[in-house]
């Protein structure tokens, strides 16, 4: 572990930027930026594409060290290239931001109100190619669509157990049990889900520093208890599909709380915009989110 990054990630101001749209996304993330599916024939082409998007933003004067932590990257970006650098290592050394890897596969049926994640049979292997890539943490989802405490234990046991895996390979794992914002009585499972992450990080070897994603929750400070609990690194907070101005004014009500937004982020920008204008949008929104940020 790049104990210089750990301490970045622990200390400094600002947020984490959400690049990892997959393969099942990235078709409506193109759409909005204004690539529709007539421009491409096939899925290779579609990540070309999103790639380009990606460097777009990543290479922008405004994407710096600045406001932005860290950045988590879709496996296929980590694999191609920024300026003829891996992008992790673009990220790090022109940019100064820590590059982190969503890991999981994809989500598994509903059952019981969740969606686990579905098995991850090469995460070994995908880790070992992340060591290479220079990566710091990684980033894996399941999503939570009902108060049910039996599917909510299931969730939060499969992120720690698949967490400690990777903490064990010697990253930071950012676990991530997205709360829909359409659950109905949301507050109900985010008090189940607290309960929960609290139970399993006191479980933990105090060694060990994980980071967990949630959704921006209905109570003000609701997670402080999570983001002082020594095993937490940081807390981010997801924008779930709200737009980037009612996900900024959510967030800066939760001290300490910061953002790790993909479609807040990137709203507004077009393919088609002059790089003046794309410019000048991604600075907006960069400098609105770190402001919500360091609350």
């Amino acid at each position: 572990m790049d104990m210089v990054q750990f301490e970045r990630m622990k200390k400094d101001l600002g947020f984490i930027a959400a690049l990892d749209q997959s393969g099942g996304s990235t078709p409506k993330a193109l759409a909005t930026y204004g690539i529709t599916q007539e421009a491409y024939t096939n899925e290779e082409e579609m990540f070309q594409l999103v790639h380009e998007m990606r460097s777009r933003i990543m290479k922008s004067p405004h994407f710096t060290k600045d406001r932005i932590l860290a950045a988590i990257l879709f496996e296929k970006t980590m694999d191609m290239k920024v300026d003829d650098k891996y992008s992790a290592d673009y990220l790090w050394h022109e940019k100064g931001i820590v590059p982190i890897l969503k890991v999981d596969k994809g989500l598994a049926d509903l059952e019981n109100g969740v969606q686990l994640m579905k098995p991850m049979p090469n995460l070994d292997d995908l880790l070992v190619r992340a060591k290479e890539r220079h990566i710091f943490g990684t980033k894996m989802r399941s999503v939570i669509k009902e108060a049910n405490e039996t599917g909510i234990k299931a969730v939060v046991k499969q992120q720690f157990e698949v967490g400690k895996i990777i903490l064990d390979a010697g990253f930071v794992p950012i676990i991530e049990p997205e709360v829909d914002i359409h659950t109905p009585n949301k507050e109900e499972a985010e008090v189940i889900l607290k309960k929960e992450l609290l139970h399993h990080l006191t479980e933990l070897d105090p060694e060990y520093q994980v980071m967990l994603k949630l959704t921006l929750p209905e109570v003000d400070n609701f997670y402080l208890e999570v983001i002082n609990h020594p095993n937490v690194l940081r807390v981010v907070a997801l924008s779930g599909g709200y737009s980037r101005e009612e996900a900024n004014e959510k967030l800066s009500r939760h001290h300490q709380l910061i953002a790790s937004f993909s479609r807040a982020l990137s709203e507004g920008l077009n393919v088609n915009q002059s790089d003046e204008e794309f410019n000048t949008m991604l600075d907006h929104s960069i400098q609105s989110i770190y402001n919500a940020s360091i609350t």
